[in-house]
């Protein structure tokens, strides 16, 4: 790697030359040396420095901090990289997502039929052919097992499918969808189940659940522990991502413990 003046290296990396001499006085980033012409002069670990810097803006952290972090005597760039690429690639996930919702929606608007068999969309969401009716029969399995009502309970949850139109039963499908992305999203990035991020997310998939039977505390977690048993459930989510039940199962366990009687 070559070595930068101040205003190269502000070239390649898109930052402006103020920037930089703000980075100095700072010592946030301070140059290899200068030389007798008073030219400040970056090397390899100044780039790599400025690449970090860099990342961690874009997640909005503050210079002082950036500074405590990359001077830190555990500081590992290795590590770090590896962090950011897995960021990136959860945020380029979702973004994929973002752009596939984007053209369903424009194509709805423009009047295309977007809800057929051979539309690509339709298709993206691995949702289409799971029947929530069989769905229900295995959650109600369940509270025969976790609860006495269990004849209330399969009444229940036939009477709320049954008053589903069908936009309603694919917006549901779409939730489902959309949590199962998200959690994806935060395995990729390194969260672990009981993290804000991953537990608001939880929270949606109990109401997405709590559309067809409402469940307590015992049997949400025999649910997320049927959606490993469960071959059929575990196929299902494996089109996701082969990690994502067991990581959804102990989700919804720290959920019912900390949220559910």
């Amino acid at each position: 790697m070559r070595n930068y003046t101040v205003k190269q290296l502000a070239d390649l990396s898109g930052v402006s030359v103020r920037t930089l001499h703000h980075y100095d006085a700072i010592g946030l980033l301070v140059p290899a040396y200068v030389g007798d012409n008073g030219y400040r002069i970056y090397e390899r670990a100044q780039v790599l420095r400025l690449q970090q810097i860099l990342f961690y803006r874009q997640l909005d952290m503050a210079l002082v901090e950036i500074g405590k972090t990359l001077d830190s005597p555990d500081f590992d760039l290795v590590g770090a990289l590896k962090t950011h690429r897995k960021r990136l690639v959860a945020e380029q996930k979702r973004f994929s997502q973002l752009l596939l919702t984007i053209d369903k929606t424009l194509n709805e608007l423009n009047g295309e039929k977007t809800m057929t068999k051979s539309n690509p969309l339709r298709e993206a969401n691995p949702f289409k052919g799971f029947s929530p009716a069989r769905q229900a029969i295995y959650e109600n399995e369940l509270v025969d097992t976790y609860g006495a009502q269990a004849q209330l309970k399969i009444d229940e949850s036939k009477a709320n499918i049954g008053k589903l139109s069908s936009a309603q039963m694919d917006a549901v499908k779409d939730e489902g969808h959309q949590i199962n992305l998200g959690l994806v999203a935060c395995i990729e990035a390194g969260d672990r189940p009981a993290d804000e991020t991953v537990q608001a997310l939880i929270a949606r998939q109990h109401a997405w659940v709590s559309v067809f039977w409402v469940p307590n505390r015992a049997a949400y977690i025999g649910l997320g522990q049927s959606y490993c048993d469960n071959a059929d459930f575990r196929k299902f989510y494996d089109k996701y991502d082969p990690r994502l039940v067991e990581f959804l199962a102990a989700g919804m366990k720290v959920y019912a413990q900390e949220e559910l009687n």
